[in-house]
Formats: C-alpha cells, sequence, structure tokens
C-alpha cells in the first residue's frame, strides 16, 4: 500500500465499506424476495388445497343425494347424475392428493375404496340394500372430515415451517450484519489508522520545526503523497538548519569582531580616565565620562546578544523530564531572595500538586528572567506572586507585580529582542531587552507560549507550556 495515495486510500476503505454493507444489504433483499416468493406459492397451494376439499366435501353431498335418490326412485337418470358426481369427486381427490402429498395418509385409497364399493352396490340392483349404501355413505363423509382435518394440519404445517425457516434466516442475516458492521469498523480504524499516522508525523514534524529543533529526520510513511510531502519538509528542515547555523555563525563572528575594537576602546578611555597621558580639563573629563558610559552600554549589548544566541542554541537541546513546579518556583524565590530583601519585597507561590513533564533547566531561566523584571520594575515593599496552575492540557506559569506595568502599545513588541518598554522601573536598570525575548525562546523549545495578560496594576505574564504525559 506505500504506492497508494491519500485520495486513493480513502477510496479503497470506501469500497469496502460499502461492499461489506452492501452485500449484507443485497443478501438481505433476496431474502425477503425469496420469502416472500415461497409465502405467495405456500398460500396460494393452501388456498387451492382449500377450494379442492370444499369442492370434493359439496360433490360427495351431491354424490349422497344422487345415490339416495336413485335408490328410492330407480331412475336412470339420477344413477347417471351419481357417476358424474363421482367422476368429479375423484377430480378433486386426486388434485387434493397432488397438492397434499404424503399428508392425507391413506385416506384418499380407501375414499376410493368406499366409492367404488357403493358404485358396484347401486349398479347390482340385486345386491343393494339401502341400509348398506348409507353406511358407505355415512363412511364417504367422515373420510371426508378426515381430508380436511389432513389438509389443515398439513397448511399449518407448511406454515410453521416457513416461520421457522424466516426466523432462521433473520438470525443468519442478523449475525452477518453485525460480522459486516464489524468488518466496516475494522477497514474504517485501519484505513483512519493508515492514513492518519502520516498526518500525526507531519503535526509532530511541523511542530519541531516551528520550536526549531532541526536535529531529527521527518520521517513519514503512509499514502505516497504523504510520504513525499515528509520528504519536502525534510529538505526544509536541513534548509532551515543551514540557515540557522549561518545565523549563529555570523552573531558569533560579528560579536567577535566587535568585541575586539570595543576591548581596545575600553582600554582607551580607561587610560584617559586615569589620566595616564596627562591631566584632563574638566570638560575633557566630561566627554571621558561619556565615552566611558557608552562603551559599557555596547559591551552590555554585545553580551546580550551573545546570550540571546547562547538561548536560542540551548532551545535546540531539550531534557524532558518529570518534575514538580512547587519546587521550581521555590528554587526560583529563593535565588532572587537577596535581592527582593533588598527592596522589601515578598515573592509568595503558589502551585497545584502534581508534575509537569518540562525541561527544568530551561524552565528555571524562564521564571529567573520573569522574577527579575518582576523586582526590577516592583514598588518598594510590594508583593510579586509566582503561581503554577494545571489545566487539561497544559501547566501555566504566571509570574504577578505590582510595578507600572507594561505600556498598551508595547504589549506586542516586548518580547521582541532588545525592545524595551516607554514605561521605566523605579530603580536603575542595565538590562538590554533581551529577557523577555529569551523567555519566549525557550517556552517555544518546548512547544509552549508566552503571553502578557491584561492587569489593571503591574503586569501579569502567563507562560503556557503542554502537559504530554
Amino acid at each position: 500500500m506505500k504506492r497508494i495515495s491519500f485520495l486513493q486510500g480513502m477510496l479503497v476503505g470506501f469500497v469496502f465499506i460499502v461492499a461489506l454493507l452492501g452485500g449484507v444489504a443485497i443478501h438481505g433483499w433476496l431474502l425477503l424476495e425469496q420469502m416472500v416468493g415461497q409465502n405467495r406459492d405456500n398460500t396460494a397451494h393452501a388456498l387451492a388445497l382449500t377450494a379442492a376439499v370444499q369442492t370434493l366435501e359439496e360433490r360427495s353431498v351431491d354424490l349422497e343425494r344422487s345415490a339416495r335418490q336413485y335408490l328410492i326412485l330407480g331412475d336412470a337418470d339420477l344413477r347417471e347424475r351419481f357417476r358424474e358426481h363421482l367422476d368429479e369427486s375423484l377430480q378433486q381427490l386426486a388434485q387434493i392428493e397432488t397438492l397434499a402429498g404424503q399428508a392425507l395418509g391413506d385416506v384418499p385409497r380407501e375414499w376410493r375404496l368406499v366409492a367404488a364399493s357403493v358404485n358396484r352396490k347401486l349398479n347390482r340392483q340385486g345386491e343393494r340394500t339401502e341400509h348398506d349404501i348409507a353406511g358407505m355413505l355415512d363412511r364417504l363423509g367422515a373420510l371426508n372430515n378426515q381430508i380436511a382435518e389432513a389438509s389443515k394440519r398439513w397448511i399449518e404445517q407448511k406454515n410453521a415451517l416457513l416461520l421457522d425457516e424466516l426466523e432462521r434466516h433473520r438470525l443468519q442475516l442478523g449475525a452477518k450484519l453485525v460480522l459486516s458492521l464489524l468488518g466496516a469498523v475494522a477497514v474504517a480504524l485501519a484505513m483512519g489508522w493508515w492514513l492518519l499516522r502520516p498526518v500525526r508525523q507531519l503535526d509532530r514534524a511541523i511542530r519541531r520545526l516551528g520550536a526549531r529543533r532541526f536535529d531529527d529526520p521527518v520521517m513519514v510513511g503512509g499514502p505516497v503523497d504523504l510520504r513525499r510531502l515528509g520528504r519536502r519538509l525534510d529538505w526544509l528542515r536541513q534548509h532551515l538548519a543551514e540557515l540557522e547555523s549561518d545565523r549563529q555563525q555570523t552573531l558569533r563572528h560579528v560579536s567577535h569582531e566587535l568585541k575586539t575594537p570595543l576591548t581596545a576602546l575600553k582600554e582607551g578611555v580607561a587610560l584617559l580616565d586615569e589620566e595616564v597621558p596627562g591631566p584632563l580639563s574638566p570638560g575633557q573629563r566630561e566627554v571621558v565620562g561619556i565615552l566611558t558610559q557608552n562603551v559599557r552600554g555596547l559591551q552590555g549589548r554585545i553580551e546580550s546578544l551573545l546570550g540571546l544566541n547562547a538561548a536560542a542554541f540551548d532551545a535546540r537541546q531539550l531534557n524532558l523530564a518529570p518534575v514538580e513546579p512547587s519546587l521550581l518556583l521555590a528554587e526560583a524565590a529563593q535565588r532572587h531572595a537577596l535581592a527582593a530583601q533588598a527592596r522589601t519585597l515578598e515573592i509568595a507561590c503558589r502551585a497545584d500538586p502534581g508534575l509537569a513533564r518540562l525541561d527544568a533547566d530551561k524552565m528555571a531561566l524562564i521564571l529567573d528572567n520573569l522574577l527579575a523584571n518582576a523586582i526590577d520594575f516592583s514598588p518598594q515593599g510590594g508583593k510579586i506572586e509566582l503561581h503554577a496552575a494545571r489545566l487539561q492540557h497544559a501547566w501555566c506559569f504566571d509570574c504577578i507585580d505590582q510595578g507600572c506595568g507594561v505600556a498598551e502599545e508595547d504589549a506586542e513588541r516586548i518580547f521582541e529582542p532588545f525592545v524595551q518598554g516607554r514605561l521605566r522601573a523605579p530603580v536603575e536598570r542595565r538590562g538590554s531587552g533581551v529577557g523577555l525575548s529569551i523567555v519566549r525562546e525557550l517556552a517555544g523549545a518546548m512547544s509552549g507560549s508566552v503571553r502578557l495578560l491584561n492587569r489593571g496594576q503591574g503586569a501579569h505574564f502567563r507562560v503556557e507550556i503542554p502537559d504530554e504525559q
């Protein structure tokens, strides 16, 4: 099935299901037609047999009437009428035998013998007696009743056989219907697995590419068109890996090329500041102070750029393991305890019980960056809240402070590298605006996200990490 396309696979599965269910439907329809035909034949047979038995009874009454009239009057016309009624009765009896078969037993033969005896008695006037013929005629009436009862039992037996056969076919049809439904479900599950498995593989591959994890090759099975799409995705993975490698290499080269002249510039400014070439005038010292401040700022930018590059590289190396969120929050609060004490800040931690499957080192770095920002922007004596809540398919980590918050126009830009908000912290900060960029990079590496929630006062950052347990 490796050479079958997605559409062809769906058509094959659909044809299999239609064949199974359609086959049972056609079989049921043919069976119904057969049973209807048998019931029609049995009904016609029963009507014909009932009519023949009724006609035989009527002819027997005529036969008895003609015989008794002939005994009394001795009219030859009555004798001829008796023969006509006898012939008609024998014809009806033959028809009843043809219809009922062996169900009548020896009754037809006995009926013929009694009728023949009556005929002989009437032909031999010297031997006939009214008493003998009357007894024979009564015997014919009794035999007619036996024929009627046997015919009725035969009809009931045929109806019972038809009902039994109908019940047997009903059970067989029900069993075949159940088997066909199970077969259709099995075919649907098999085709669904064969078709959806590569779709899930594509989804995982796309999520890995979105998280910049280019180490794992893209392997997609199933239909030929999805396999071809998987090969194209793997080509895209290799191309993106090359671009990422070139980007990192360029950043390293740029950082190295900037650090070399920066070092010389820093040393020169330091010599001027120490007045090694000679005493400085007040104006010159002011210029040296400006140069020193800008050199330090440029050095911080370069170090932040290297840190962002290192975070992007580390994001590709995942070490997922079960960890307690409460322990992560407590350790983050402990690492920043001194900075919080310096500004008399309270760090409150609250976490739901359970284990989260994530990269503990990357999550610790995320919490460190969020907590460092919260400490810088919180007012003296304020409170910072760290929460970890378990949702249906994810863990949410919240960092909430009581500072000035983030301006509305900066809400989307705040996660971009080297972007700092318009609102300033109450203390001097030496950051370069890459902390939230690193948070977004590391959260994306774990297939998560970070966002700024609307809050009346202060900033509320939420990091969501999918729960893959």
